[in-house]
């Protein structure tokens, strides 16, 4: 007897449910459809239809089990053909058993966001890492009337949402150059990303604008309005830990500083003045110390403050989302260690303070200690530590830039 699938609808539908791991399936596109697996008898077509076929046939399995013929009826019209297909079968097992089905089956409804891009070619957006203040970059292609098309560059910042947008016009054959560039291997490479992700990312970046009342900046209404998007409030919300977490984010934890796109975070401005007073504090000290023992002293205190930052439930939330967002970052460009250690960490940091402590929170910090004793030698040094961690190869691509233009990680122009 042949072995089920693991992307049977039955089977993905218990994993929906149970919570189990689904690798095969972008991490953000697995909490949708889990949300959606608690009552699949009631969730809106649009949202069900926009997810990846079989994940769609699971829920269609679910209600089929829940003997509700709404949303086979609604996706049985969809333009997905496969998807379309599944759905009528799920009618015909519906109607095998007695229930009433409607016919004709009606059209799903259009989904909020829709790909903007036409022609020949559907060209990708691309998205880059975080950097250590909370900023990335996304670029999302629009495609103009008379050929060539709209790069629409979006600064924003996941405390804040949108901070700054330009428009550049290029033509197709440009913009593939562009995504070449940007996505080219590196500490700051960028990925692409279909078109539908990025509206979704714009919309919630937006809606973080409105409920921080951070001020659109100047284009960001055209911009949603040309492109159909509305902002949407929509806080990422991460699973609790799985059982391995602990045992990975206390043995690699620390080490997902030595990645070149997390080696330039740092903690806020406020923690390294701290830090910087706290050393001085302990170097005037006048305990009789060996050196070894002062050092000692020294980095107990930086862990002790590493300890303060991440106890309050913010910013926890904060750089839980970070290594989240990471992750997801890390899968894309192949680094299935990192990806998975970023996400163990991510988890216990959501849940709260942890006892041993994080060691890459402890790492964090070691990281500020030195910046922080390399400004007693050369008082700029702090400085530029920081620049780097805002903007890491900005001054390199600057230098092969106009003087009016400043540029991104990934070589992305930016006003």
């Amino acid at each position: 007897m042949p072995t089920k699938s693991p992307h049977d609808p039955r089977p993905l539908l218990e994993a929906l449910r149970s919570g189990t791991p689904l690798p095969d399936f972008a991490p953000e596109v697995v909490e949708r459809a889990r949300g959606l697996a608690t009552e699949p008898a009631s969730a809106p077509p649009a949202d069900v239809e926009a997810l990846p076929e079989p994940l769609a046939a699971a829920l269609l399995e679910g209600a089929v089990l829940a003997g509700s013929p709404t949303l086979a009826e609604a996706l049985a019209g969809s333009s997905h053909k496969a998807l379309a297909k599944v759905a009528k079968k799920a009618l015909y097992r519906l109607r095998s058993r007695g229930v009433e089905v409607s016919e004709p089956a009606r059209p799903v409804a259009a989904a909020p966001a829709r790909p903007v891009v036409s022609g020949p070619e559907a060209l990708p957006a691309l998205l880059t890492s975080i950097d250590g203040t909370g900023e990335r970059v996304l670029e999302i292609p629009r495609a103009l009337r008379g050929g060539g098309l709209e790069a629409i560059q979006v600064l924003y910042s996941d405390e804040r949402g949108v901070e700054r947008i330009q428009v550049v016009e290029l033509s197709r054959g440009e913009y593939r150059r562009v995504v070449k560039q940007a996505t080219s291997p590196g500490p700051d490479a960028a990925v692409e990303l279909p078109h539908a992700e990025a509206l979704e990312r714009l919309a919630a970046a937006a809606g973080l604008n409105l409920r921080t009342r951070t001020a659109f900046p100047e284009g960001l209404d055209t911009v949603l309005r040309h492109l159909g998007v509305q902002p949407r409030d929509v806080p990422l919300e991460i699973p609790p830990p799985e059982p391995e977490d602990e045992r990975l984010a206390m043995a690699e934890g620390h080490k997902l500083h030595d990645e070149p796109e997390i080696r330039g975070w740092l903690p806020p401005a406020a923690e390294l003045e701290k830090l910087a007073f706290k050393v001085d504090e302990l170097e005037a000290s006048p305990l009789a110390l060996t050196p070894a023992q002062r050092n000692e002293e020294i980095i107990q205190a930086a862990h002790a403050q590493a300890r303060a930052f991440f106890t309050p439930p913010e910013p926890r939330r904060l750089y839980a989302s970070r290594l989240w967002e990471m992750a997801l970052h890390f899968e894309r460009i192949g680094k299935e260690l990192p990806a998975r250690v970023a996400r163990a960490e991510a988890r216990q940091l959501a849940q709260g303070p942890t006892e041993p402590p994080s060691r890459f929170a402890e790492r964090l910090y070691e990281k500020a200690l030195l910046v922080t004793m390399a400004e007693r030698v050369a008082p700029s040094t702090r400085d530029k530590v920081e620049a780097r961690a805002r903007a890491r190869a900005e001054q390199q691509a600057q230098a092969a830039a106009p003087e009016a233009e400043r540029r991104s990680p990934g070589g992305i122009i930016l006003p």
